[in-house]
């Protein structure tokens, strides 16, 4: 079976998620953003789940990490889910902790990213983006920006099943109790893309809702708006995307 890593994974969807790739029998790579995070994984550790630490809101942790696992069995399957929802973090955690890992770790034949029905209100504008967190930035962009990194992935690595997500709504630590779609169908589409031999699961480039997709804002796939966010975000964090 395949060996997935799940980013996020210490409560919400991404341990959904995980859970359910472990239970389908997949060798799973587990994360939490610290130790005392990381204690909500021991079930999951227990059932033979890997777990990795670090705040991906810290490039060195980001780096940290991708080189744990470069070092380690290949993967053949990464879910982008690690996000934050408000505050300084959101474009470290939401956009270049995602850019890294894929610039990072070349391997995985499947890129899964965790997108929002938000993205939708982002503004298709690179200008005045701190991409260092100093300041709280626009979830609504940053959501914007990952899609259109998915969209970018899966035209330049033609070899690798690049998607994105939208869960939905759901009830979780960060949607809060009150949300109104099914946390149970929240997880499942990232799962069926990581791991489905199904040929649906087995495209590249879409937007997903509940196994079904749909149409992304327009400049998710305007070449030349993909162009010049991978400049941006490979300028920022000095690490270029294979394929660029």
């Amino acid at each position: 079976m395949s060996r997935i890593l799940v980013t996020g994974s210490a409560d919400g969807l991404g341990r959904a998620a995980a859970d359910a790739l472990l239970s389908a029998g997949h060798d799973v790579v587990v994360h939490a953003r610290s130790p005392q995070r990381a204690s909500a994984l021991d079930a999951l550790a227990a059932r033979g789940a890997r777990v990795v630490v670090g705040d991906f809101a810290e490039r060195d942790a980001v780096r940290r990490i991708a080189a744990e696992l470069r070092d380690a069995e290949p993967l053949a399957a990464v879910i982008h889910n690690a996000g934050v929802w408000s505050g300084p973090a959101v474009m470290p955690v939401n956009v270049i902790a995602p850019y890294l890992l894929t610039a990072l770790l070349p391997g995985p034949r499947r890129l899964v990213y965790l997108s929002s029905g938000s993205h939708f209100s982002g503004r298709p504008s690179l200008a005045g983006v701190d991409w260092r967190g100093g300041s709280a930035g626009s979830y609504a962009d940053s959501k914007l920006f990952v899609t259109t990194l998915a969209a970018a992935v899966a035209r330049l690595r033609p070899g690798v099943l690049s998607n994105a997500v939208d869960p939905g709504w759901v009830p979780t630590r960060m949607g809060g109790p009150n949300a109104p779609d099914d946390l149970e169908l929240g997880h499942r589409t990232q799962e069926w893309l990581a791991a489905s031999e199904e040929a649906q699961a087995l495209t590249t480039g879409g937007y997903w809702y509940h196994r079904q997709t749909r149409e992304p804002h327009p400049a998710v796939h305007d070449v030349e708006f993909q162009d010049r966010l991978l400049d941006t975000l490979a300028e920022e964090t000095g690490t270029v995307l294979e394929g660029r």
